[in-house]
């Protein structure tokens, strides 16, 4: 056992005491398919700094709580969200002035919603195209573009579908998810090829009606897991040639 030099733990309470340490701050990009587009949740800031910008969701830590409970308590009581199908965490941002009033640690993460939940959000929150953001207080825009690259990645060579797609689908409807999160067109044929080879997909045994215009009733298919798994560490989904 190791013996500590007499007076050094109050002499490290002390120094602890008179440096000051950054606010914590969790914040969140939550990312869901809406009408074929790749939309974030965003609020609408009512005073300064960066008035009338628009933010991601989150806010301080309490005393004793986690990480990732104080971004899902923010979620839920702000914006109304509570149905995410994956959390991760995204990246820590530390540079000094990130806060124009604070010196202010924030960890961000990526959160997802499946395209058959529609929270009931606040009247100053809505969700926004990632393609055309709006403008963005603090480094936040950069937080929503970090997010959307590691879905993108993630699709790729993880079965992280499942956390957009509803629990039964057609390949055409997860053909428009892949495509509306990559931003790239993705062939229904290979998907469905690489996806079952992979073991990621299973067919239900039903079959979805035909709709006004007719046609052959869809196949339809659900994910084996709806918790995250590598399936191919090497794969990426390029746009086609």
């Amino acid at each position: 056992m190791s013996l500590k030099p007499a007076g050094q733990s109050s002499t490290v309470s002390a120094r602890q005491a008179k440096t000051p340490g950054p606010a914590q701050v969790s914040l969140a990009a939550v990312l869901q398919v809406r009408d074929g587009v790749l939309q974030v949740l965003l609020w609408e800031r009512g005073k300064e700094p960066f008035a009338g910008c628009w933010s991601l969701p989150g806010g301080y830590l309490e005393p004793g709580e986690t990480l990732e409970a104080s971004i899902r308590r923010h979620l839920a009581v702000k914006v109304d969200v509570r149905e995410l199908s994956h959390l991760e965490q995204l990246k820590t941002l530390s540079e000094p002035d990130r806060h124009p009033s604070e010196w202010q640690l924030a960890t961000a993460y990526l959160g997802l919603v499946p395209t058959d939940v529609d929270p009931a959000v606040p009247a100053d929150t809505s969700w926004h195209a990632l393609d055309a953001l709006p403008r963005m207080a603090f480094d936040h825009g950069r937080i929503v573009l970090a997010g959307r690259e590691r879905l993108r990645a993630k699709l790729s060579y993880t079965n992280l579908g499942f956390a957009l797609a509803p629990g039964t689908f057609t390949m055409a409807d997860l053909r428009g998810l892949y495509a509306a999160a990559l931003g790239h067109d993705v062939s229904a044929t290979n998907l469905k090829r690489v996806l079952l080879r992979r073991g990621v997909l299973a067919p239900t045994g039903d079959r979805r009606a035909p709709g006004p215009a007719g046609g052959r009733p869809a196949e339809l298919y659900r994910f084996h897991t709806r918790t995250l798994a590598i399936t191919d560490p090497f794969a990426v989904l390029r746009p086609p040639a």
